[in-house]
């Protein structure tokens, strides 16, 4: 941050709280009136017999990177949980998300869709400049190594407070809610606050968790068995600030909580209080932990298990990996005692790459992270397990996406899936069986505003429009993407371009814009953007 007096901070804080709020843009959020009559009458129909009884459980990483777990040559942190539920099914050697950043590529997740089909295309923000002059403040002191303020944009409070997932969207726990099954989720939701989007009320029977992007692991002043480290990152203390507040409280069903409990210690403890009242009927188990994201927060346990880390951040980011990694162990073995693991499909994901700006992991030898369109941002921990169905020891290399998720439920269950829209994901298990041959996908496509790629073949092929760069890479021979190859093959741009042209013309118009972009600087020198 630029040097600035306290007192001239303070004077002008106090000039910008006394300005009037701002009308703001218009970014109105209205759902698509078809696909919302679609999904009441879907929900308004009759349960579904599912063909057969199929136990679903979805774990979800924040923020796990590939060179952050051993279930990869490449994974540099001993993970034996996550290696074990690979081992006893499948891992996707090419395992993509939609988006490198929390909230748009969970909504791709429980929809089956790309976001960008329904305007989900950046993170939902509860607070944005609320006037020029704010934002030129914040442009002014705010201006932090990667981290930039770009536009002023600011919508009106009403559109602010309606983001989130769209009420006209059918989520993966409606789907299943409709066929018998009992739902419950636990941990973090990010996709809105609004009391119409909050998961009790989107499919779930019970959740507790928190919507914005973070919360505290622990309350710091009376843990002392907590290691809290802060990161030199300008917006951890905004984390640290907020806490457990707002949108990052705990709820339950909508209701604030306290909890003193490790937080991640809660939600497995709930997730199998959950199996264990529901193991006579058929279950979805929803459990997108908040490891290893920001705050910083390790259980002392974990984090005297790596006493040769000197670094403490990078220690303590260890630590939660290794909590993260204990959890895993403990549901599956939960699902094990209970005789319930050949009637079970469990599945793990994380969200997007590691997050670079921790300035605690590398996803090398892929290029970038989290906010980048490099392979270390989209290119993922993926695997699946339900023994009996599929083999175990598979390795499957072909490129797979998160939107295969609830199709691939789908098809285990024997549930179809409504046809008043377009669904993006694919049935995985005859792929990973060997009953199919070939790529699942023609082809892969991103887009976050002005940032967008397509993978097709071994060809990947990233557009940014902030920078005005285009770049080719062959991720099969280069996953580094270090050799742009662009200049040398402008037949397979041309084509590629074409082809992401006509995906785009089928996407919607974010609905609400993004605060802030983040810069990454690639391995050639160029600078490639991406809006958060």
């Amino acid at each position: 941050m630029r040097a600035v007096s306290l007192r001239a901070v303070l004077l002008v804080s106090l000039f910008v709280s006394s300005c009037a709020t701002s009308g703001g843009e218009r970014f109105r959020i209205r759902p698509d009136r078809t696909l919302l009559k679609g999904r009441e009458a879907w929900l308004s129909q009759p349960t579904h017999t599912p063909r057969q009884r199929v136990n679903v459980v979805l774990i979800v990483a924040d923020d796990l990177g590939r060179a952050d777990t051993t279930m990869y040559a490449e994974g540099k942190v001993a993970t034996p949980g996550l290696d074990a539920l690979a081992d006893e099914g499948v891992r996707f050697g090419a395992g993509y998300v939609t988006a490198s950043l929390c909230s748009p590529s969970r909504a791709a997740l429980l929809t089956g869709r790309y976001q960008n089909r329904f305007g989900h295309e950046v993170q939902p923000h509860d607070r944005y400049a609320k006037n020029g002059f704010e934002f030129f403040f914040a442009r002014l002191f705010l201006q932090t190594e990667d981290w930039r303020l770009l536009t002023f944009k600011a919508p009106d409070p009403e559109d602010v407070e309606k983001q989130g997932i769209p009420r006209s969207e059918l989520l993966l726990p409606e789907l299943l809610k409709r066929a018998g099954y009992a739902t419950g989720m636990f941990g973090k939701w990010h996709l809105g606050w609004n009391a119409d989007v909050q998961p009790h009320r989107r499919g779930f029977d019970e959740y507790v968790g928190f919507s914005e992007a973070y919360s505290l692991y622990a309350w710091p002043e009376d843990q002392p068995g907590v290691v809290n480290q802060h990161l030199p990152e300008f917006s951890d203390r905004f984390i640290w600030q907020r806490g457990r507040s707002g949108i990052s409280s705990l709820v339950h069903n909508g209701q604030v909580i306290e909890e003193r409990r490790y937080l991640t210690d809660r939600f497995v403890d709930d997730a199998i209080a959950f199996i264990d009242r529901n193991q006579q009927q058929p279950f979805f188990l929803y459990l997108p932990l908040q490891n290893p994201h920001t705050p910083f927060q390790a259980k002392q346990a974990d984090f005297d298990a790596f006493p040769d880390e000197k670094d403490p951040i990078r220690r303590t980011y260890l630590a939660l990996i290794r909590s993260l990694d204990t959890s895993v162990a403990r549901v599956v073995k939960a699902l094990d005692e209970r005789g319930l693991s050949k009637d079970t499909l469990v599945i793990f994901i994380s969200d997007n790459g590691g997050a670079l700006y921790t300035r605690a992991t590398s996803n090398a030898p892929f290029q970038g992270g989290k906010f980048t369109l490099f392979e270390g941002g989209v290119r993922v921990p993926f695997s699946m397990r339900w023994p009996g169905h599929i083999p175990a020891g598979v390795r499957y290399d072909e490129p797979v996406s998160a939107v295969d998720v609830v199709a691939t439920v789908a098809s285990a269950i024997g549930l179809p899936l409504p046809e008043d829209r377009t669904y993006d994901g694919v049935d995985l298990l005859p792929f990973v069986r060997g009953e199919k041959s070939g790529s699942p996908h023609e082809a892969l496509y991103w887009r976050a505003d002005y940032t967008s790629a397509i993978r097709k073949g071994p060809l990947k092929l990233i557009r940014d429009g902030q920078s005005n760069v285009t770049a080719l890479f062959d991720v099969v021979a280069d996953p580094a993407e270090s050799k742009d190859l662009a200049p040398a093959r402008p037949q397979d741009v041309e084509a590629l371009l074409k082809d992401l042209d006509s995906w785009n013309a089928q996407c919607a118009a974010p609905l609400w814009p993004a605060v802030m972009d983040y810069r990454f600087v690639a391995s050639d020198g160029r600078e490639y953007w991406y809006p958060l």
